[in-house]
């Protein structure tokens, strides 16, 4: 998997000059912990986090001071990734970073941002995203048709139905198995 198949998109981002509230306001509205800063043509020119604003709020709430703006508390550039890096490369640069959200650029423009949560949901998805996409895989062989309903429960994925041979249950089998979050497969379909 790529950056660009698990980044959140369109990216939200927050003008440089714009007031700091503005951007708390953007942190709240979608719930996330950090957003990417852009200058007037959309090029990034750093991050802010609540963590940011947090350490500047004694400055922020004073009162007869002029309005902080993002630029005044953002941090600097932030490590980026481009849409086609793999995301286990990914994580481990997010690790060694300390690198909570990361900007998906190109050409200097944000059109995604991963977070730490999306690439755990690639390593450890749920039974519901694992069923999904094994179901996805099961009706793309079966050309586009619902042949084999499964159902997930704690890793073990239980495929019904009724295949035409052996060969077609132990593709339909291989498919269910090599996807993420399937530890075992039980097949209560039949052949014939």
């Amino acid at each position: 998997m790529h950056a660009k198949d698990i980044m959140s998109t369109p990216a939200h981002t927050v003008p440089a000059d714009a007031p700091v509230a503005e951007a708390v306001g953007l942190l709240e509205r979608y719930s996330i912990t950090a957003i990417p800063v852009v200058d007037d043509g959309g090029t990034l020119v750093g991050m802010v986090s609540e963590r940011d604003i947090l350490q500047q709020a004694a400055s922020l709430t004073a009162p007869g001071g002029p309005p902080r703006r993002v630029r005044d508390v953002m941090g600097g550039l932030p490590v980026t990734a481009w849409p086609e890096a793999d995301v286990s490369d990914l994580a481990a640069f997010m690790v060694q970073r300390d690198a909570h959200t990361v900007p998906v650029v190109m050409q200097e423009h944000v059109v995604g941002v991963v977070s730490r949560c999306d690439v755990l949901r690639t390593l450890l998805p749920t039974d519901e995203q694992a069923q999904n996409e094994a179901q996805r895989r099961l009706d793309n062989y079966a050309g586009g048709r619902r042949r084999w309903p499964l159902a997930v429960h704690d890793g073990v994925a239980t495929v019904d139905g009724r295949f035409d041979d052996d060969k077609e249950l132990a593709v339909a089998e291989a498919l269910v198995r090599t996807t993420a979050g399937v530890a075992m497969v039980r097949m209560q379909a039949r052949t014939g």
